[in-house]
């Protein structure tokens, strides 16, 4: 199942809101902190189903989520 277009869209526009990669494209940080992310778990809300989109994409060496 193909995740929806209309989210595919403002998670590559997304900017990570705090934390070390504040400010930075959630599709450009580091997979190191993606997988630290899922581990802990991701939260319920907007921005955890973004994160774990991005995770989903990373490992696959489909990250050509762009703006």
């Amino acid at each position: 199942m193909l995740p929806d277009y209309n989210f595919v869209v403002p998670t590559a526009n997304m900017k990570m809101p705090f934390g070390k990669y504040k400010d930075s494209y959630l599709s450009k940080i580091s997979e190191f902190y993606i997988i630290w992310y899922k581990n802990k778990g991701f939260s319920q809300g907007k921005l955890g189903k973004m994160i774990a989109l991005v995770y989903a994409v990373k490992p696959n060496k489909r990250s050509s989520i762009k703006k």
